[in-house]
């Protein structure tokens, strides 16, 4: 070798060191951080079941994803963080299929008023053909995938202590707030209410200050969100068994391997299924404890409510087909 190379392999074998020093150690692979949306309190079991599912899906891919979960509206209210599936902004998401079926509206038929008789039902239509078909649509639409089916809770009317709400006739004229999105009118629109869209961060200052009257969701938001204490009554009306889809951004579950989008299936639906475990345990204890903290806790006649909201509007009229309708309402 010429004395003229020495000095030249010398600097290319600093060189080699130097960018050694600055690449991971060999066989290490990268990790992919991602951020996981929704709009619920930390003290609830949907963020602490979707905490749960970030670690696990971190465990079972070796460390390859590192998933963040942003609560309480923090990326942004119910409507933004479905837009920021589509803008890459978010990478996964709890969302209510009333929001989803802002894109494919078949989806949201789940909220026509009284379509399931209980949790039990909704759990069964959650492992149904037709929720498969309408999830499937879905996903043709977007391009973003469900994962899972997250039980939120059967939806009850709260209101001001002017304002019991006993029977149908009561609602007649109530100010009420509900979920910005269309699938939540059918209810309050049949009665004769005056629905007023209100994102979910703004509501307790909405009752507070009497923006609206009355507002409605299951007990335990109403508890964790602390609806109780600017709501003297609680009427059981348990008009939507309402339910949560786990969305995965297309961007995201293109990229996936088929390993990859087992495990994060598979852990999606073992999360919903613990939360929903959770929450029916919620509903459970939580009638006798709003009673203890001086609540009217209200026990209507569901059927006289399902009667009247039914003879004002059928699934048709609110852009829902009526053989989905008719296949939930069917499930055995």
């Amino acid at each position: 070798m010429t004395p003229t190379r020495r000095p030249a392999l010398r600097t290319l074998a600093a060189l080699a060191i130097a960018a050694a020093a600055l690449t991971p150690f060999a066989g290490a692979q990268a990790q992919t951080k991602l951020k996981w949306a929704h709009v619920y309190e930390t003290s609830e079991p949907f963020h602490k079941w979707s905490v749960w599912a970030g670690e696990e899906i971190k465990k079972r891919t070796n460390g390859r994803y590192e998933i963040q979960v942003f609560p309480a509206s923090s990326l942004g209210k119910e409507n933004d963080i479905n837009q920021g599936l589509l803008l890459g902004t978010v990478d996964i998401i709890l969302t209510g299929a009333s929001f989803a079926g802002r894109s494919y509206q078949p989806l949201a038929v789940s909220y026509f008023p009284f379509i399931f008789r209980d949790a039990e039902h909704q759990l069964k239509y959650a492992r149904s053909d037709v929720f498969r078909e309408l999830a499937k649509g879905y996903d043709d639409k977007t391009g973003n995938h469900i994962t899972a089916l997250n039980y939120y809770g059967a939806r009850h009317v709260t209101s001001s202590a002017a304002r019991p709400i006993t029977k149908p006739e009561d609602m007649k004229g109530l100010k009420i707030r509900v979920p910005d999105a269309p699938a939540y009118l059918a209810f309050p629109k049949a009665l004769g209410a005056n629905a007023t869209p209100i994102a979910f961060a703004e509501v307790y200052l909405a009752l507070q200050n009497g923006t609206v009257d009355a507002q409605e969701n299951p007990l335990p938001t109403i508890e964790a969100k602390k609806f109780f204490e600017v709501q003297k009554n609680i009427s059981l009306t348990g008009h939507i068994v309402d339910s949560l889809l786990t969305v995965v951004s297309g961007q995201l579950w293109s990229k996936l391997s088929a390993d990859d989008k087992r495990v994060f299936t598979e852990v999606m639906e073992e999360a919903a299924d613990k939360t929903g475990r959770e929450i029916i345990a919620s509903e459970a204890r939580l009638v006798d404890e709003f009673r203890k903290k001086g609540n009217n806790v209200i026990v209507v006649d569901k059927a006289a409510f399902r009667d009247a909201v039914l003879k004002a509007t059928k699934p048709t009229d609110q852009g829902y087909r009526q053989q989905d309708y008719d296949r939930i309402v069917n499930l055995k």
